[in-house]
């Protein structure tokens, strides 16, 4: 029985959008799914409906497009997308084949022009039948809403951490400092990936990563400030995407802000790590951002929480940071600020300089927790020997509404217990 094959049309002109119609319709074995001038809703359909084509009419300006012709290449492998245009110079056919395409459609069509693109695709159809979709590698954000919990820290050991091929992105744009982490002396960054974005391929995005070991490149921060200023969002999604398109896993140092990059960051991440310490200042930050999450629509299964530097004489107990988050905390990172600043100050990841030490152990705990076979199960917290003492810790501060409200809560939890 011959195969139906399904089309999505993507058209911002009445003329070709009926043009295109009427095409496949000529055809018997075409199925015209949706015919949208919408660029955003044909990518969530294709997403959704996997046609055997989606066919994108590219306007004058054509960089927008051929935008989304790269997304829908990457995000649905199964699906051929077909270009077309009336203006088919050899410039125009060559940025939509790199961009993801697989044919060139002239418009107006002919019909013999038209009989072999569908062939094509048919072909391509049948090729695809029993073939799995196209491997992306995991992307992890690893984000602080407070500066100075130890984000960059635990970002570079935990992408040292892993026995596969990494790729640790530095998106702090203006001040980023994983090279620093990592011993390292960038030539490229992520601005010489977005410039030249265009005519990007393997070999050339390798010579913008600066190797660290056999399983793990850095994708520097710019070099020069003035060049952050030129990144915008849609940048940062199509790099994470190149990215996951030829490493297993991409661990995203992000700034402490919800700027637009860091926003697009976040959305295209498939986890999000979440560190905070155990300070007044840091656990309402913390709560904060959940909110933050929460009205962007992250589920909370995307959320992890890790509490860095731990320490026995800390006076507040897990259980009851827990609940007034209303998140659970699946690892912690003991205290040990000699050996973390050592490690840093000689560009030498502690789990390797120092794999046995305490720190380096919680930070492997926690990349197999996320990374490996562990499952999402909450990590348990070192065993604390004494009763937290709530009280005295938040009278030596004085009170704000919201530090009354995170004083409430926490003696709330302490009176539950009792």
């Amino acid at each position: 029985m011959k195969r139906t094959l399904t089309f999505i049309v993507l058209s911002k002109e009445e003329e070709n959008s009926k043009e295109l119609s009427r095409a496949l319709g000529s055809f018997g074995g075409a199925s015209l799914l949706m015919l949208s001038d919408n660029a955003e809703q044909v990518f969530t359909e294709a997403l959704r409906l996997r046609p055997s084509a989606v066919i994108i009419a590219l306007p004058a300006s054509s960089e927008p497009m051929l935008k989304l012709v790269h997304r829908i290449s990457v995000e649905c492998p199964t699906t051929a997308v077909i270009c077309a245009s009336r203006e088919a110079s050899p410039d125009l056919i060559l940025h939509s084949l790199r961009a993801g395409a697989r044919d060139f459609l002239r418009l107006p069509a002919r019909e013999d022009e038209f009989e072999t693109v569908f062939a094509r695709v048919a072909e391509f159809a049948t090729d695809n039948v029993s073939t799995e979709p196209k491997k992306r590698g995991k992307a992890l954000a690893v984000f602080s809403s407070k500066g100075g919990c130890g984000c960059s820290f635990i970002a570079t050991n935990l992408a040292v951490a892993r026995n596969a091929p990494t790729v640790l992105l530095d998106l702090n744009l203006q001040s980023g400092e994983l090279d620093m982490f990592l011993g390292l002396r960038p030539k490229f960054s992520f601005a010489d990936v977005v410039e030249n974005r265009e005519r990007l391929d393997d070999s050339l995005l390798t010579n913008y990563l600066t190797p660290h070991s056999k399983n793990l490149s850095l994708l520097a921060a710019p070099l020069e400030t003035e060049t952050a200023e030129d990144i915008e969002p849609r940048h940062v999604f199509e790099v994470i995407e190149l990215l996951r398109e030829r490493f297993e896993h991409v661990v995203i140092d992000t700034p402490h802000s919800f700027d637009p990059v860091t926003i697009a960051a976040l959305d295209h991440a498939d986890e999000i790590l979440v560190v905070l310490t155990l300070e007044i200042n840091a656990i309402r930050s913390t709560r904060r951002a959940l909110e933050v999450f929460d009205r962007l629509g992250y589920p909370r299964s995307k959320i992890r929480l890790v509490v860095n530097r731990w320490s026995k004489h800390i006076e507040l107990n897990q259980q009851q940071v827990e609940r007034f988050l209303g998140e659970r905390v699946v690892g912690f990172i003991q205290s040990d600020y000699k050996a973390a600043v050592n490690s840093i100050n000689l560009g030498q990841p502690l789990v390797e300089s120092a794999p046995s030490a305490k720190v380096s152990m919680d930070i492997k705990r926690i990349a197999d927790s996320l990374f490996g076979g562990g499952g999402t199960s909450p990590l348990p917290a070192p065993a604390s020997p004494r009763k937290p003492a709530l009280n005295s810790i938040f009278r030596r501060r004085t009170e704000t509404a919201d530090d009354f409200g995170l004083r409430v809560a926490l003696d709330k939890a302490t009176l539950d217990e009792a």
